[in-house]
């Protein structure tokens, strides 16, 4: 698969690339005139398009053709995920772009370990993992990585989705069951400590569907990706 660069700004048939994505072209991968490369807008549109001029901070290219980008699933999926300690959110938000996740949201519940702090600071960190982590897997989407949640806010997202489930350590349905016509899909995991019995009902009051992972217990860091990497079978996206 070709490097892709992606960029906002494109005006009728003219894409520029600027900062790093520019320098990465001119300077490391010695880009010349009348090369052609593969750029993204970072909203699902693929554009080949041929380098026309060469600045040491800017590439301007002609679009010669565009399509929609053909790596991007079915479903709409969005993970809230228990903010963890240490670096493992880092780590679920590349795995969760590279499996399609269009959103990873963090959120702080009773169980969390970690507290809020520096979260605008962490915030940019976090959402360059994901820009990188899309570049990589060929995603046409940058998914967008939110500020954390209280829980609170969590419960008042549920009815935002068609499908919103609970993976919850006390079991539910299975996953097979609850996907059928499913199109925005919200995945719901704990942190370390996972959900108090209080939460878990709050947030099946509000919509959300128990479900279980199998019989084994996962780790914070585990569930979110292998319910993600579930989903996107069931639905048919990893074929």
């Amino acid at each position: 698969m070709p490097h892709r660069y992606f960029t906002d700004n494109i005006q009728g048939d003219t894409a520029q690339l600027e900062g790093q994505d520019a320098h990465h072209l001119a300077r490391v991968m010695r880009a010349k005139l009348g090369q052609t490369v593969l750029v993204c807008d970072g909203k699902g549109t693929d554009y080949t398009a041929e380098i026309t001029q060469i600045e040491p901070e800017c590439v301007t290219l002609s679009i010669q053709s565009r399509q929609p980008s053909s790596c991007e699933p079915s479903v709409q999926l969005t993970l809230f995920v228990g903010y963890p300690k240490q670096d493992k959110l880092e780590w679920i938000i590349q795995k969760g772009v590279e499996l399609g996740a269009v959103r990873i949201v963090p959120f702080f519940s009773r169980y969390c370990v970690v507290t809020p702090k520096k979260e605008e600071q962490k915030n940019q960190r976090y959402q360059k993992i994901a820009q990188e982590a899309a570049k990589q897997a060929g995603r046409g989407v940058i998914p967008v990585v939110e500020m954390p949640l209280t829980f609170a806010q969590l419960v008042e997202r549920v009815s935002q989705f068609d499908t919103c489930l609970l993976c919850y350590e006390q079991g539910g349905n299975p996953l097979s069951t609850c996907l059928e016509n499913a199109k925005e899909v919200a995945l719901i995991t704990g942190s370390e400590g996972g959900f108090t019995p209080e939460e878990a009902q709050k947030l099946a009051d509000a919509g959300a569907h128990w479900i279980g992972l199998g019989p084994r217990i996962l780790r914070c860091e585990t569930a979110p990706i292998a319910a993600a990497s579930a989903v996107m079978t069931l639905t048919g996206n990893l074929e």
